[in-house]
């Protein structure tokens, strides 16, 4: 199955209807609700329906954080700290750099900006770059990675 994509991914959360406004916040729609169980949300142009996310109320001794990613145009990532802002969302460090810049990922090479839900799931704004990988430069910032590209 080597060509199958990802339909669909989901989280935990200790309060569903917190969690339906934080992701409605991220102008993700709301496909159907289980009330007091599941919220389903399109990801994308909900009329292809090609992706979606559920999210799960459990109990506080069933919660486990988890993480994934959006994937978004490079212009949305530059975008993404003011974005967040308006919506009282902040972006966070991650990989031990601060989040003044996205954080290049050096092996694939891709951009991200990471944050968190209202449960502390982890969240991530990532595009892929269009550059060779270089691994051995590990998780750098943005700027240190044009650089890196400019002395190649």
């Amino acid at each position: 199955m080597k060509n199958a994509h990802l339909y669909e991914t989901h989280v935990k959360t200790k309060n569903l209807e917190e969690a339906i406004t934080f992701y409605q916040k991220l102008e993700l729609e709301l496909a159907y609700v289980i009330p007091d169980r599941v919220a389903f949300f399109w990801l994308g142009d909900s009329k292809r329906k090609e992706q979606m996310l559920g999210v799960w109320k459990v109990s506080s001794d069933e919660f486990v954080k988890s993480h994934f990613a959006f994937q978004v145009t490079f212009e949305e990532l530059v975008n993404t700290p003011k974005y967040l802002a308006e919506k009282g969302i902040e972006v966070v460090p991650s990989f031990g750099l601060d989040a003044s810049e996205p954080v290049v990922h050096a092996w694939m090479p891709a951009a991200s900006y990471y944050f968190v839900d209202n449960d502390g799931n982890s969240l991530e704004y990532i595009t892929v770059l269009n550059d060779e990988p270089i691994p051995e430069l590990g998780a750098i910032h943005l700027s240190t990675w044009t650089k890196a590209q400019e002395n190649r």
